[in-house]
């Protein structure tokens, strides 16, 4: 099962390091799936041979994006995601950021959107610590959850 509590998580992350596996971590609410959503997560699990994702819990989502948000709850957005090849693992956090379980898994490689610098990367710094890599990923661009939002608000 890819759906994971952290816990757990982190007793398969360690097993799989002991295998030599290269551990590839991201992060995001991933509400409304698009094909956005899809390349970036194909293109993290190319930098690497297991792909965790850690998703915004809808509580965590609601603090950062208000109160109509999230559109689909979080056990849909697992279960979407689960469904997708490129994704290895999931686990659901309710923090406003997931420095939480980067600490847990101790990822090879962090990825985050080229909408973020590297500086500002939750986690980089303790990723870079141990001799990890944090990299950003170019975003398809035009494709986001809030145009669509807005697209579909507006086609009303």
């Amino acid at each position: 099962m890819k759906i994971k509590t952290q816990g757990a998580l982190q007793r398969e992350i360690n097993r799989l390091k002991r295998q030599g596996q290269k551990i590839v971590f991201t992060n995001g609410c991933f509400d409304l799936l698009h094909y956005g959503h899809a390349k970036y997560l194909q293109d993290a699990k190319n930098k690497g041979d297991i792909l965790v994702v850690a998703v915004n819990s809808d509580s965590s989502i609601r603090k950062i994006k208000g109160k109509n948000r999230p559109i689909v709850d979080e056990r849909n957005r697992l279960k979407l995601l689960s469904a997708l090849a490129s994704v290895d693992y999931l686990t659901l956090f309710k923090e406003a950021t997931p420095l939480e379980v980067i600490k847990k898994i101790k990822p090879d490689i962090l990825i985050k959107g080229a909408d973020w610098e590297k500086s500002k990367i939750i986690g980089s710094g303790f990723v870079e610590s141990y001799g990890g890599k944090v990299i950003t990923i170019k975003l398809v661009k035009g494709l986001s959850t809030t145009s669509l939002v807005k697209k579909i608000v507006n086609s009303r």
